[in-house]
């Protein structure tokens, strides 16, 4: 009996940390029309890689300021992210781009 509740425990524990580590971050309703409209879901996401960095990732490695990701979704640095495909700039107005980029950069504070 000891030795099924320790598997048990075990299974639980398993699942418990599994479960935590594949939680996905919600976009926001607003967030994700502008990220569908402007594309940008076709090579991002938000906790892996697709084509492109996910989000968290941009984050973690970079600590970017939200001026400066609409900088970049207007005049991508191919050089700062090497083993990824260079993205195509992006006409994405810039009310819009700066929308998106405050949400990219919350991602860094979670």
């Amino acid at each position: 009996m000891k030795r099924f509740t320790k598997m048990l425990v075990v299974a639980g524990a398993f699942l418990a940390v599994s479960t935590a580590a594949n939680a996905q971050v919600k976009i926001p309703a607003d967030i994700e029309a502008l990220l569908t409209k402007n594309t940008c879901l076709a090579c991002h996401k938000v906790d892996q890689r697709l084509v492109g960095p996910g989000y968290k990732e941009v984050m973690a490695k970079k600590k970017y300021k939200p001026e400066q990701i609409v900088e970049l979704i207007a005049n991508p640095k191919p050089a700062n992210w090497p083993g990824y495909p260079p993205m195509a700039p992006l006409n994405v107005p810039k009310d819009e781009a700066m929308k998106i980029a405050k949400w990219i950069a919350s991602l860094g504070k979670k």
